[in-house]
Parts: structure tokens; sequence; C-alpha cells
């Protein structure tokens, strides 16, 4: 069927949608989300059709996706007519029945997921159905490897390729920005490819970002790591297995995570990564609550590992308060660098060199904790970021206090005395977001007091610090309801930690980090 082309100034998000109208729609035999063949001169693609009640008869309306890919104008002629559904639904409808997926029938699924050819309703179904019945360690691997094969990749040419990633969960983890120069300042190269926040107040792309540009090409990234032996940029410019961050979309407002492996590894593989460790942060408030899932998830990183060709480590780590005191991106880049410089807290400085120590050592290092701490301590890893920043298009003089932070404060403080019992990673989160952070890169919190330490009735429990007026009033108000630092004079004392049901609403947040 001919019809004419509406060019809607809208995207959708890089999804393939055409819009008919109802007797269009009926006279072509598609329902909504039914896939239709769009032709114009000799380009084609294939489009999700979306049924609009009042749209223009014998028009097609097109999101920029579809104008851009054929190249037309407004008015144009195409040619319209039904398609089949694609090849990987059957398999996505296999995976919804609980059967097992062979590795050709994932490769077409990741294959139509990068086409767009799969509609956000069986794109969620497949995901769902992974959660529901779960997802075994050939289909991990098969996932993985078709993530890596439908994106780019990454070469180098000197080996072998260090890197650390956590599984997130904790607020304030800010301890790439020394182990990458800590490792490069030894001659060991260490790309290091980071996100941005998704539901945490900061992602290390979103520290660094206060520090240098980290929107670098491959070919800059290259470059950056010929000079420095390291980097740490932003990996969502790179399609670096960008199925996954097509699935991340989907996953986040179910409030479900059943691909944190393919998802991790994949992009390591496509980095070119020979050997990494695995941080996973473990405790209270944590995404990983016990050592027994935390050990579980370890052994199921380091398997996947030897299938994909990487040595894998795991780091089981404290995660029952946030890292440090700070948390926002410039509050966190500020403590990061201040810490790298001789100062900063003990457990970012610990964290930092345990986790370089275990990539020394599995390069051949002995003492590698040590080592680590010898390049801290002689000033040699802080002389190589300040190479890094420079070398990513920033400062390398940067100071802590040039880092702008917001000028909005204000101190929540507590009308009791005693110890710290419990901090609420979560809640701290949340308060951090309600002030602005990530967007607002100046918001954020800094705790005053930590786990076992003594607080007097008046005391100040936290700063918050925004970058205007009604951010920071909110964030009062979000501390002053959630309470996210519970005191007690003696932990006897405080038995009952809380009360179901409660007389507060408590929103469950659900931590998704790459």
């Amino acid at each position: 069927m001919k019809l004419k082309a509406r060019l809607l100034d809208l995207q959708a998000g890089g999804r393939s949608i055409a819009i008919l109208d109802d007797e269009t729609a009926g006279l072509l035999g598609v329902h909504s989300s039914d896939r239709v063949r769009i032709t114009y001169k000799k380009n084609e693609t294939i489009a999700i059709v979306n049924i609009a009640g009042n749209f223009p008869r014998n028009y097609v309306g097109l999101y920029e996706e579809i104008s851009r890919k054929l190249g037309m104008k407004t008015g144009e002629d195409v040619e319209v007519q039904p398609a089949e559904r694609p090849e990987g639904l059957s398999h996505v409808q296999a995976k919804i029945r609980g059967e097992r997926l062979r590795e050709n029938e994932i490769e077409m699924i990741v294959q139509d997921v990068i086409e767009r050819h799969l509609s956000d309703t069986e794109l969620a179904s497949f995901v769902t159905a992974l959660y529901i019945h779960g997802i075994n360690m050939d289909e991990v691997e098969a996932l993985s490897k078709a993530m890596v094969e439908t994106g780019s990749t990454v070469t180098f040419d000197k080996g072998p390729i260090l890197d650390k990633h956590s599984i997130g969960g904790i607020p304030g983890d800010k301890v790439s920005i020394l182990i990458v120069p800590i490792i490069a300042a030894a001659g060991w190269v260490i790309p290091k490819t980071s996100s941005r926040a998704v539901t945490s107040p900061a992602g290390t792309a979103d520290r660094v970002e206060t520090l240098c540009p980290v929107n670098l090409t491959i070919k800059e990234i290259k470059e950056v790591v010929k000079k420095t032996n390291g980097c740490i940029v932003w990996g969502g410019a790179l399609e670096l297995a960008p199925a996954d961050d097509i699935f991340i979309q989907v996953e986040y407002p179910l409030a479900i995570d059943p691909l944190l492996l393919p998802s991790i590894m994949s992009k390591k593989k496509a980095m070119g990564a020979t050997h990494v460790v695995i941080d996973i942060p473990t405790g209270r408030g944590a995404k990983i609550k016990t050592n027994g899932e935390a050990h579980a998830l370890a052994y199921d990183f380091i398997d996947l590992g030897k299938r994909l060709g990487i040595n894998v480590q795991c780091a089981v780590t404290f995660g029952e308060q946030p890292l440090g005191y700070a948390i926002g991106p410039a509050l966190e880049a500020r403590e990061a660098l201040s810490t790298i410089m001789g100062k900063g807290p003990v457990d970012l400085r610990e964290k930092a060199t345990s986790i370089a120590g275990m990539l020394f050592e599995m390069v051949g290092i002995e003492n590698g904790k040590q080592k680590a701490e010898g390049l801290l301590e002689s000033g040699k890893a802080e002389r190589k970021l300040r190479e890094i920043i420079e070398a990513q298009g920033g400062g390398p003089t940067i100071k802590p206090e040039d880092i702008a932070v917001g000028d909005k404060k204000a101190d929540i403080t507590t009308e009791k005395e005693g110890r710290v019992l419990w901090i609420n990673n979560k809640s701290i989160a949340r308060v951090a977001r309600e002030a602005g952070a990530p967007k607002e890169k100046g918001a954020g919190v800094i705790l005053k007091i930590k786990l076992g330490e003594h607080i007097d009735k008046g005391g100040v429990l936290f700063e918050v610090y925004a970058e205007r007026n009604t951010k920071l009033e909110a964030a009062i108000d979000l501390a002053n309801k959630l309470q996210p630092l519970r005191l007690s004079k003696k932990p006897e004392e405080r038995m009952l930690m809380d009360q179901i049901p409660t007389r507060t609403i408590y929103k469950k947040i659900f931590t998704l980090e790459r």
C-alpha cells in the first residue's frame, strides 16, 4: 500500500515506530505492535505499529529514527506492507514457557534486540522469563558472546589488560579514581570504561566528569591509554555490547536484574580485558546481603570469565555503610582527589589498595597490597591520575577545592546521643538524589559520623548540599522522614529495630548499577 510519509519531530529512544490510523491499519491487516515493512526508493526498514484513532488517513507517521534511516522528507510516498514476525520472537516465547535456549537461538534474540525488531512488551516478557525461570551458565555465556559480537570491540597494542568492576549497591564507591592510576603508575594497562548513575547518586563517569571529559571515542581512548596506560571514560558512547543498554532500559522499570553477569562481563570482553577483579559489596543495605550469596555470585563470575577467556577474581567487600564520607559526583571527586593526595578516609584508601593489590598479584607481583600502598604514598599514583586527567582534556593541576559543589547547604542533626548502629545505604542515596545528584553534580551528602562512632545530642549526622533551594528543602524533608542513621547508647538498648506494619510507608528502592 502506498502511503504518504508524515515525519514526526519525535524520537522513540532508538526504537523504530510507525503510526497508522485505524482504517489504514485495518486495510493492511495489522494491529498495534505488529510489524510493517516500509520501503522508500531502494531503502527499507521494519517498524513496529502504533495505532492512533485521530491520525490522518493514507499517511504513515514516522519517528526520527526511521526518517533518518530512510533519508526522506514529509509528504513523500512510501510503500507499507505487513512484515513477518522476527524469528527471535519464537525463541522468546520458548523462554516464557521455561525452555532452555540454545546458542543460535540466543544469538537471534540479541540480533533482533539490536535491530529494534522486538517491541517493549516482548523485551519485557523475555527479561521477566529469565528472572522467573532462571538462566543457566550456558545461556549466560551465549548471551555474553552475542552481546560482544553485536557491538564494538577495542584492542590495545600491549597487554595484559587489567580492569575492575563493582556490581554496585553502596553509595560513595569512588575507588576507580584511585585504582586506575595506581595500576597505570606501575606500568600496567587499565582502560576503565564506566557507567553513569541509573539509580545511585553518582556513577564513576559522573564523578570523573567533574575532573575531565569522559565522552571519548575509541580512537581517543587508545591515544590516552598509549600516553598514560590508563583511562576512566564513559562507556555509553562506545557501543560496547549495545544490547545490554537496551535490556537495562527494561530491567529498571521492572525492578529485576537477571542479566547482571552477561551485562558486566560482555563489556569487559569488548574492552579486551584479560584480568578482572569484580567487587561485590555485601551486607545489610547492599545489593548482596550475605556472604553465602556473595560467594555463589563470585563463583559464577569466575566460571563465566573462564568461558570468555578472562581471568576473574572477586573481592567480597564491606557494604553496610557508604564508602568514605562523600556521596554525590563533585563531593566524591573531591574526596577521591584528596585521598590520592595523601589525605582522605581510611576505608576508601584500604579498599582501593586491596583491590589494586589483587590485580597486581593476578599478574605475578608479590605483596600486591603493599605495592599499591607504596605507589599511593610515594605520590606516583597522584602524578599518574593528573596525567590521565590532562590526556582526557582536563586541568592537571586541579585541587579538591577547585571542584565546585552546591552552595546551598544544611546540617541534619540528632535529637539524642548515642552510637551509630546502622546506616541505611538506600535512604542516604535517596536523600542525595533528592538534593539533585547526579544530574546536578554539586549536589549530595557528606556524612559526619559512621558506624560505631559516638555523637552527642544536637550533633551533626550529615550535611546536605544542593544547587537550588527547592532541592535542598526537599532533601531535608526526606532526610527527616527516612532518618537514615539509627543511634543507641548501647546495642542491647535497641533490640526493636523496626515495626511491621509501620506508621511510615517505605517505598522499596531497586538498585541497578553497572
